[in-house]
C-alpha cells in the first residue's frame, strides 16, 4: 500500500472541492459524482502519487480514468445484461435532485449538460476550476489547442442554448 507525503495528502485535500465538482460534470448528478470522488481518492490512496507528479493534475486524471472505466462497465452490462434484471438498476432515474430553486443555475446546469463531453469537461475545468488551458489539456490528455477550440465551441454553443430558452 503507497504511502502519500504529508504535502501530498494536504494537496490532495485542498483539491477535494474542485475535484467533486468535476466528478458532478463528469457523471450529472450528485450522488454518482460523490461515489466516483469517493472511487477516485481510494485508488489515489492506495495506489500513491508519484513524487514528481503534480498532485492535483494526477487527482483529476485518476478520476477520469476512472469514469472512464466505469462507462465501459455499464456498456458491458448493458449489452450482456443478467437475466435476473441487474441492468435495471443502471437505467432508473436518479432519486437525488439537486437542491436549489434558482431559474439561472438550474438553466445553466440543463445547458452543460447539453453539451457533449468532451465539451463540458474542458469547460468545466477551466471555467468553473480556474484550471489553465495546459492543466486542462494535460488533465485531459489532448493538446492545448483542443481545450481552446472545445471550450470556444461550448461557450458558443451555451449562448444559443440559453438564449433559445430565453425566448420561449
Amino acid at each position: 500500500m503507497s504511502m502519500l507525503s504529508d504535502l501530498q495528502r494536504e494537496a490532495l485535500l485542498a483539491e477535494l472541492g474542485g475535484l467533486r465538482k468535476f466528478c458532478f460534470s463528469l457523471t450529472g448528478n450528485a450522488a454518482d459524482g460523490d461515489d466516483l470522488l469517493q472511487l477516485t481518492v481510494e485508488r489515489v490512496l492506495d495506489k500513491g502519487i508519484p513524487a514528481d507528479a503534480h498532485v492535483a493534475k494526477w487527482a483529476y486524471r485518476v478520476c477520469k480514468n476512472a469514469w472512464i472505466d466505469e462507462l465501459r462497465s455499464r456498456d458491458v452490462r448493458h449489452r450482456y445484461p443478467l437475466e435476473m434484471g441487474a441492468d435495471d438498476m443502471d437505467q432508473s432515474p436518479s432519486a437525488e435532485h439537486l437542491a436549489g430553486g434558482e431559474r439561472e443555475i438550474e438553466a445553466v446546469t440543463a445547458a452543460l449538460e447539453q453539451l457533449p463531453v468532451d465539451q463540458r469537461l474542458s469547460l468545466t475545468l477551466v471555467a468553473i476550476e480556474g484550471k489553465t488551458y495546459a492543466e486542462a489539456a494535460e488533465i485531459l490528455e489532448v493538446p492545448v489547442g483542443t481545450i481552446m477550440s472545445r471550450i470556444a465551441r461550448a461557450r458558443k454553443q451555451l449562448m444559443a442554448i440559453i438564449g433559445s430558452d430565453s425566448n420561449q
